[in-house]
């Protein structure tokens, strides 16, 4: 028995969290006859913990994720003047869960807006703790940013404006290896055949350069064995894993031109939220794209959409992609064939043609049908 911590999540959490965990249990139990399940044990956030507790991150979720190994959660809203940034950063950032990691495949029946859809198969690791993302940023004309500015102008004779808001980049050597260091052993692990470093470098050469840097230097230090460069293989090296990489605009080209030339792509926190969005729009949008947010103790599955509070309680969400996660987990602790199961239901469902509404309006001939009807047409196909 495998314990998932969880959270409901506010907007839709609910409606999509009632439709995804019933098929999440049950493909568990048509698949395995040796009485295997998952015990769930809810943890508060958001607003029904705030509406408990009066906080909206209580220290008592923090802990229990602190010393977990496996969650789930729905999206959380944050509060306007409630204190945090952002309740999905900084649970991302107490918790180090620096690895953002979103697969995405094309489901058949879906009419995407590219040509060939089909051949996107890719999954992107997001460095999650650093870059823009840090939130170290100052507004225009407060104090510090005149201080950090007169500093800048001073010391460092950099010409910046005197009322400009300004922000700092942090980047890593240690955070962005450990990054591209995963992306690597997934795809050694899978055997997938590449792995390109997305990146700003021609741009931003002390951070985004950086980061390429690193990487290339993760896969000669660690990965010599079974990763080569681009070069290398161009002179005949045989070797399982290519590693490459592209300058982040050309890569958002490339992936709807030659989508078949990526496998598995690493990437920094602001060109990752850009990346993964854009290749979930190729294949049918949020609502059928699954994600996962990893540090080395624990993995934290969730939707990848938002709140959605305008069609809450309306009967209107996709849980396809809350679904999908499940099945991410279940493969993260081996039971990947009750995954298959869920995936496979999926795609016979959206072949019925019986789908939400954000699906409904991509394929011809479509009925609409709620949220929880979806989650039901899943679970009956089994």
């Amino acid at each position: 028995m495998d314990t998932v911590l969880y959270i409901e999540g506010d907007g839709i959490g609910p409606e999509v969290w009632a439709a995804a965990r019933p098929v999440i249990d049950e493909a568990v139990s048509k698949t395995y006859t040796d009485g295997r399940k998952l015990e769930w044990l809810e943890l508060l956030a958001g607003q029904k913990a705030f509406d408990q507790t009066g906080d909206y991150l209580p220290q008592e979720t923090l802990d229990a994720l602190a010393s977990g190994t496996i969650g789930m959660k729905g999206p959380l809203q944050t509060p306007v003047g409630g204190g945090f940034r952002s309740l999905n950063v900084t649970m991302r950032q107490v918790l180090d869960l620096y690895a953002c990691i979103r697969p995405i495949r094309y489901f058949k029946g879906i009419e995407s807006p590219v040509k060939r859809p089909d051949l996107v198969d890719m999954i992107v690791f997001r460095e999650n703790t650093e870059d823009v993302y840090a939130g170290i940023e100052w507004a225009s004309n407060s104090p510090e940013a005149k201080r950090l500015i007169e500093f800048l102008r001073d010391e460092m004779k950099v010409d910046v404006d005197l009322d400009a808001g300004v922000g700092i980049k942090p980047m890593t050597s240690m955070r962005s290896k450990r990054l591209v260091r995963k992306a690597l052993q997934h795809a050694v692990d899978n055997k997938l055949p590449s792995v390109t470093l997305s990146h700003k470098g021609n741009i931003m050469k002390c951070t985004e350069g950086a980061f390429r840097a690193w990487g290339y230097e993760v896969a000669a230090e660690e990965f010599a064995e079974t990763v080569m460069t681009e070069t290398e293989a161009g002179n005949g090296g045989s070797k399982p894993v290519i590693i490459k990489d592209r300058i982040a605009d050309a890569l958002f080209q490339n992936v709807l031109m030659y989508p078949e030339q990526y496998s598995v792509i690493a990437t920094t926190n602001l060109n990752g939220d850009y990346i993964s969005d854009a290749l979930a729009a190729q294949v049918g949008g949020l609502g059928l794209a699954p994600g996962v947010n990893m540090s080395d103790q624990i993995a934290l599955f969730e939707a990848t959409h938002g709140t959605a509070p305008t069609i809450a309680g309306k009967d209107m969400a996709n849980p396809g992609s809350l679904i999908l996660s499940g099945a991410m987990m279940l493969r993260h602790i081996g039971w990947g064939e009750a995954a298959d199961r869920i995936e496979n239901a999926i795609e016979t469902v959206i072949a019925s043609k019986k789908v939400t509404v954000d699906l409904a309006s991509q394929i011809e001939g479509a009925t609409t049908i709620g949220c929880k009807a979806f989650g039901e047409q899943i679970l009956a196909n089994l």
